[in-house]
């Protein structure tokens, strides 16, 4: 199954390179001004690459390209980070739903486990437990929370990104973030729309504080304003 996605995501870049070579004009030095949305190294031989009917990339260009896409699938220091904090952790979580400031925060706890796949390219974060929801008649009751979220670093991007799903609702989240090792934090961003037109800009910060603890601190733009409505303390089992 990796050899036919590789495979077919070479196809698919060789093909964008084509279409991008042949909309390009020559420039000086023997490069390309490239028009399209796929960047294609310039042939830096001797001597401009001939012999390439009606604009087609060189087989130097396209070897390039190959190598170029080759790095960027290796894995480095970020991806490591990111698996470094694979294992099961326990945590309890803090909602700030309530309307009131100075009403107390909804708590419940749950597992969490996380595992490195693809070779360590990415992280999955399996995460269940019992939590406190407002039902349909506005009362409080316990249901079984699941989530699932993947981790990674985009080598194209240079950015950490996520997703996230659960079995509170049917859509997907996306965010994309950094870290500062000077503090430990990863800071991730993202846009939610858990009702239609209701879209929330959102800022998800979390505090590595060493090989067992870690903090998830939720923040939500409400009304211009950032409000923090959630906080997950996490501690690694042993």
């Amino acid at each position: 199954m990796k050899l036919i996605v590789f495979v077919t995501t070479c196809v698919v870049a060789m093909s964008l390179a084509v279409s991008a070579f042949a909309q390009s004009s020559p420039a000086p030095g023997g490069k390309a001004s490239n028009s399209g949305t796929v960047p294609v190294p310039a042939n830096t031989g001797a001597a401009p690459a001939t012999g390439a009917p009606g604009g087609q990339p060189s087989a130097a260009d396209m070897q390039k390209m190959m190598q170029q896409m080759m790095e960027m699938s290796k894995l480095n220091e970020n991806h490591k980070l990111l698996a470094s904090l694979d294992g099961t952790w326990d945590y309890k979580i803090k909602f700030w739903m309530n309307p009131d400031p100075n009403a107390k925060p909804d708590e419940s706890a749950g597992t969490a486990t996380r595992k490195s796949i693809m070779g360590g390219r990415y992280v999955v974060m399996d995460v269940g437990g019992p939590m406190k929801m407002p039902g349909e008649d506005g009362k409080m009751k316990t249901v079984q929370f699941k989530g699932m979220g993947i981790e990674g670093y985009d080598n194209v991007k240079k950015k950490f990104v996520a997703s996230w799903i659960d079995n509170m609702g049917t859509g997907m989240e996306f965010s994309e973030g950094t870290y500062d090792p000077a503090t430990k934090t990863f800071t991730y961003t993202m846009e939610m729309e858990p009702m239609p037109g209701m879209k929330t800009q959102v800022r998800e910060v979390i505090k590595v504080a060493d090989n067992n603890h870690m903090m998830l601190e939720w923040y939500e733009n409400q009304g211009g304003q950032e409000k923090k409505t959630m906080e997950i303390n996490y501690t690694k089992k042993k």
